[in-house]
């Protein structure tokens, strides 16, 4: 459990600091992330709740990160299995536990400290398999 909230932490001070340029960082508070719940986000089922840096409409066009976020889904929730075709997403597991389908549609279950990646013209999917809410950072990138 210590590990995990380690993990966590390291993870929050790490979101904090976005993007670095040689006279600035761009720093989201956390009381300050837009909050946004998407009904069966990717055709999956339940919601999935949100809290962005920013969202994938905000970056200008030579900035790589397109979308940040920490996002839950509740126990049974999903993310549906969809095609990313212009961009890059990964997702670092936080807490909790579920099932990530890559995409050759095979399924891994996940945990914290796990790490996804779906590149572009790739799909995937994820579920929370558990009994507590599952808890990752989202980051959305694209060339």
């Amino acid at each position: 459990m210590q590990n995990s909230h380690a993990l966590a932490l390291t993870l929050a001070a790490a979101f904090s600091l976005v993007t670095t340029t040689a006279t600035q960082a761009e720093v989201y508070s956390k009381e300050k992330l837009v909050k946004v719940d998407k009904k069966e986000a990717g055709g999956g089922k339940g919601t999935l709740s949100g809290e962005y840096a920013f969202t994938r409409d905000q970056p200008t066009k030579d900035q790589a990160i397109k979308e940040i976020s920490w996002l839950t889904l509740q126990p049974g929730d999903s993310i549906g299995y969809h095609k990313h075709t212009t961009n890059e997403d990964t997702y670092i597991i936080v807490s909790g536990t579920g099932m990530f389908r890559d995409k050759d549609g095979k399924d891994y279950p996940v945990k914290a400290g796990d790490v996804t990646i779906v590149r572009k013209n790739e799909s995937h999917g994820l579920v929370n398999t558990g009994t507590v809410p599952l808890v990752f950072i989202d980051v959305i990138a694209e060339q």
